[in-house]
């Protein structure tokens, strides 16, 4: 019996061994692979020697403008290398684990090898623990305020400013039950729970081998950095008592049928002019038939929870709108296979947000972007002959609920003919101070406000709630090699509840599923104000994946997003008045170019080119110059200021400092600078006036300026600003034609020539400041680029030129024709098939069918 053991463990290790050795000589079919992490990958305090090589490499592209060649790839990104036979200096780590080899490179990403798969999950815990220590510490009890959707919070904040929360047992067993989500989603949930807990052994492994005395970590911890993930970037909606208070003052100052046309207009819900990815029309979130199901606030009415700031009325997602991508087919490539260049915008930040790693063992392949929340899974990357990113969807997956309260308490509420308590939530400590708060069957009450003079509760309904820990599973099937096509992606994507949109490319097909747990609403309600929370008027189900935004494979062969639509036919989620018709994606597209086919050089110049431009210039200058060539200039000095803002269109709209002298080189960026709050100014003054402006200034800005924003990345993005609506206003105005016109004329109330008169004086306004400030000489005034240079927060790793591009990791990648048949794509039997369209042809129309989740 021992000697048939003896045997048998011979066997399982020749075998073991036979399969190491298949993994490490895993074919890479990679033509071009390369990436680039900001942040880098060490996480030390102080940061160590070479802890910016990558920040100075990334920094180092950015005057190229959009003249980046082949070699330049090579020397301002680095090798995407999969395996542990790595080129260059490299170093083997000693880790307690037989089976796991860990290799440095040159820029210390960590190449895990295992024995076996578990072998491979506890390396890249070990990993986390060693690169990201202190930033999990950190993070850990900070994210359980985004698992629980404390009002007014962003953990994220809390995390970046060195804060630290004291978690109460009520919190901890609210985020614990995450786990049972995942057993009941099968199988598939037992494997991830199983991953969670060998990727736990690694990061506690760490912490006891180098002597920490550090709490072990739990899978709540794992839940909670699920759930910051989804508050950050992973969430749309939220923000209805802003945009009801809104309405109500409109309504107020205009009268109702007139304040209700305004409010529409910029709304901006469904325009037709917004720029889609892919052609076609989505099937979910139709607008409503009517709003009996809504309830309107009264004007000046709203106020936050007792203990919260007025942030907490709106509850606003610390989630950003960023990161971009650009995509084409192997028909319109050089490598005449699909080309991507891809990557998220989180921030600068040090220690990073996300590590990169290469994970090779027994069935996987992989290397990429990861971050504490994920088992041995990379959420941005590549495997041999795939790759895959995402951009923020923001889907509508929030709604705000007004609970009418019993008598004259403000903690008992009605629900469905009944008197209701709320539930006390006593979520720790925050600072020192007890953080609590009261929550309804719709979730947490964020504030209180007066519905035709009767107080009313808010309370906060995410769809996603209680369910982050279920976004693991699509990565889950990532690196089980369960995706071996596109099709299969589409189906990985579509169980997560967080909302993304999913790019997938190999060496033949490219495209994007929007992912997201969306509620069906009744009819009579519009997702962007308030429901009536009595219990007539709840969600219906969830829509199923078939009616999600996607496409695949192209006609044009092109594939752009920067957060604009994947595809039109929903409306815009209410905390996103930005998808109209002049968007920032118009930028890349523009930049793109007529070329009949691109390479990997000709993209990446694309991207860069759009990365320090300034999307008013590029969008809105040109309806603004129209505008204001058909009269005259009120004096040389205003002639020659628009003539300079002509030019610096002409010159490519650059932000650069291109001398040196730390300012923008153009002088038509100073002229921008200062004219534009006049210019959007003038532009409302007629129908909004100065109360309304202000109070829409509050939702919209007038412009989010590279420099703006104390938290990274807010300030960097230029996503809005009033260029959306004045775009259309004046293309109106002007008697162009234009898809879905506003109701109202705003500039002047529609007199073109007052208009005009009111744009002029704006601008003379500026040239009268610029001058007092810089001389008679518009030609010699000039902004400061100094102020909005980058630099990593909370600690400064490096400061850098400004720059609107991925800042998680950037990927370039093509691969070459392996899949012409076998087990890794099944042949293309799926091409054009399915329940997925295919060549971004429009699919029939559905009927709506809840998941049932």
């Amino acid at each position: 019996m021992r000697r048939s053991n003896r045997v048998l463990a011979v066997v399982v290790g020749v075998a073991a061994m036979l399969i190491g050795t298949n993994v490490a000589a895993a074919k890479d079919y990679a033509t071009i692979a390369r990436d680039i992490v900001p942040s880098g990958e060490y996480g030390s305090v102080p940061p160590p020697p070479g802890a910016d090589a990558q920040a100075k490499m990334y920094d180092g592209l950015t005057p190229l403008f959009d003249h980046v060649s082949a070699a330049q790839l090579n020397q301002f990104f680095k090798p995407d290398t999969l395996g542990t036979a790595v080129p260059g200096p490299t170093r083997t780590e000693s880790v307690p684990r037989p089976g796991v080899t860990i290799v440095r490179d040159a820029y210390d990403v960590p190449h895990i090898h295992g024995t076996t798969r578990d072998d491979v999950t506890w390396g890249s815990g070990w990993v986390v623990a060693e690169d990201r220590g202190l930033l999990l510490q950190q993070a850990r009890y900070d994210s359980l305020l985004a698992a629980i959707d404390a009002p007014g919070v962003s953990a994220l904040s809390l995390i970046v400013g060195l804060q630290q929360f004291t978690p109460s047992a009520q919190t901890e067993n609210e985020v614990a039950k995450q786990t049972t989500v995942l057993q009941h989603d099968g199988r598939k949930g037992r494997e991830v729970l199983h991953d969670v807990d060998v990727y736990l052994q690694g990061i506690n492994a760490y912490f006891q081998a180098t002597h920490q005395n550090v709490a072990a970590f739990t899978r709540t911890d794992i839940w909670a950095l699920n759930a910051l993930k989804g508050q950050f970037v992973g969430e749309g909606g939220g923000q209805e008592p802003q945009g009801a208070e809104f309405l109500a003052s409109l309504k107020q100052r205009l009268g109702i049928k007139r304040g209700t046309k305004v409010w529409n207009d910029l709304r901006e819900a469904d325009d037709p002019e917004s720029p889609a990815t892919f052609g076609g029309e989505a099937h979910m979130m139709p607008p409503a038939k009517s709003r009996s199901g809504n309830v309107s606030l009264d004007p000046n009415s709203l106020t936050p929870a007792p203990g919260q700031t007025p942030a907490a009325t709106a509850q606003t997602n610390e989630g950003v709108q960023a990161s971009n991508i650009l995509m084409v087919s192997g028909k319109r490539s050089t490598t005449h296979h699909p080309i991507m260049v891809a990557g998220p915008q989180i921030g600068y930040n040090y220690p990073g947000l996300i590590q990169e790693m290469d994970l090779d063992g027994p069935g996987i392949h992989e290397r990429g972007a990861s971050s504490a929340n994920f088992p041995g899974y990379i959420f941005i990357g590549r495997s041999q002959d795939s790759a895959w990113s995402l951009t923020s969807a923001g889907l509508d997956i929030i709604d705000t609920y007004a609970e009418t309260l019993c008598g004259h308490s403000q903690t008992r509420y009605v629900y469905k003919g009944k008197c209701r308590p709320m539930q006390f939530f006593d979520a720790g400590s925050l600072g020192g101070k007890e953080l609590t708060f009261y929550r309804t069957v719709h979730g947490p009450v964020t504030g209180y406000a007066r519905v035709h003079g009767r107080l009313v509760a808010l309370a906060r309904k995410r769809s996603s709630y209680g369910k982050d820990a279920e976004d693991l599973l699509f990565y889950h099937d990532l690196a089980h090699s369960r995706v071996h096509n596109i099709h299969q992606f589409f189906t990985a994507a579509a169980q997560t509840p967080q909302t993304f949109n999913s790019f997938y490319m190999d060496d033949r097909d490219l495209g994007v599923f929007s992912t997201g747990r969306v509620p069906i609403r009744p009819r009579n309600v519009d997702p962007a104000l308030p429901i009536d929370g009595r219990g007539r008027d709840e969600w219906r189900g969830f829509y199923s994946a078939a009616d999600h935004p996607q496409g695949m494979d192209p006609r044009g062969g092109e594939v752009i997003n920067w957060n604009n639509r994947v595809q039109n036919g929903y409306e815009a989620p209410d905390d996103n008045w930005a998808l109209g018709a002049t968007h920032r994606v118009k930028l890349l597209i523009g930049d793109m170019g007529e070329h009949k086919r691109y390479s990997p050089a000709r993209i990446v110049s694309a991207m860069n080119e759009a990365a320090t431009q300034d999307v008013r210039e590029v969008t809105f200058e040109p309806v603004l110059s129209k505008l204001l060539h058909s009269g005259h200039a009120p004096n040389k000095r205003d002639a020659q200021m628009l003539a300079l803002l002509d030019g610096w269109r002409r010159h490519g709209s650059s932000r650069l400092d291109r001398t040196g002298d730390g300012n923008i080189t153009d002088p038509g960026a100073a002229i921008m600078d200062v004219a534009w709050p006049k210019l959007a100014g003038a532009w409302a003054s007629a129908v909004l006036g100065p109360a309304l402006q202000a109070q829409f200034a509050s939702i919209v800005p007038v412009f989010q300026e590279p420099w703006s924003g104390p938290v990274q990345p807010n300030g960097r993005e230029q996503t809005k600003g009033w260029f959306l609506y004045m775009d259309k206003d004046l293309r109106t105005i002007m008697g162009e034609r234009v898809r879905g016109r506003y109701a109202v004329r705003y500039c002047a109330r529609g007199n073109l020539r007052r208009c005009r008169k009111l744009l002029w004086q704006a601008l003379d306004a500026a040239g009268t400041e610029l001058q007092a400030q810089q001389g008679s000489n518009p030609a010699a005034w000039r902004s400061s680029a100094i102020r909005e240079e980058i630099s990593f927060s909370p600690i400064n790793l490096f400061t850098m030129r400004y720059t609107n591009r991925p800042s998680g990791i950037q990927q370039i990648l093509s691969f070459s024709g392996h899949n012409g048949g076998g087990t890794h794509r099944g042949g293309g039997t799926h091409r054009g098939g399915g329940t997925h369209r295919g060549s971004g042809k429009p699919k029939r129309k559905r009927t709506h069918h809840p998941k049932g989740k």
